[in-house]
């Protein structure tokens, strides 16, 4: 009798050390586990950005950057700043277009991209 009590509470200890870490772990998960961004160049004036959401809620993203027109000018060097908001339904993903049209001949860089996603709240 005795050795079958322990049989089962050593059972119950191991089922726990394996499973106990990663049930606790989902209620700590964060977006970044479930939400990616990537960018790749559209062309010789254009970068694509591209957020996908695989969590299972909705989310809200927003991705910023800049454009730099004649980064190495110092009197025709102009600033565009820009944010797009995107919402993802689960297993969605969403791409927005940096262009360098503004820039005209000009050379131009891309800089300070971010990107950020949160619970939509709806």
């Amino acid at each position: 009798m005795r050795a079958s009590r322990w049989a089962r509470w050593a059972m119950c200890a191991l089922v726990l050390s394996i499973c106990g870490p990663a049930l606790a772990d989902r209620g700590n998960r964060s977006l970044a586990t479930c939400t990616s961004f990537d960018q790749s160049e559209t062309g010789e004036a254009k970068v694509s950005f591209t957020v996908r959401n695989s969590c299972t809620i909705p989310v809200d993203c927003a991705v910023s950057w800049r454009l730099v027109c004649a980064p190495d000018s110092k009197k025709r060097r102009v600033v565009h700043p820009n944010q797009v908001k995107l919402v993802l339904s689960t297993g969605a993903s969403q791409s927005t277009e940096a262009s360098a049209a503004p820039c005209g001949d000009d050379g131009w860089t891309i800089d300070s991209v971010l990107w950020t996603c949160q619970p939509n709240k709806d």
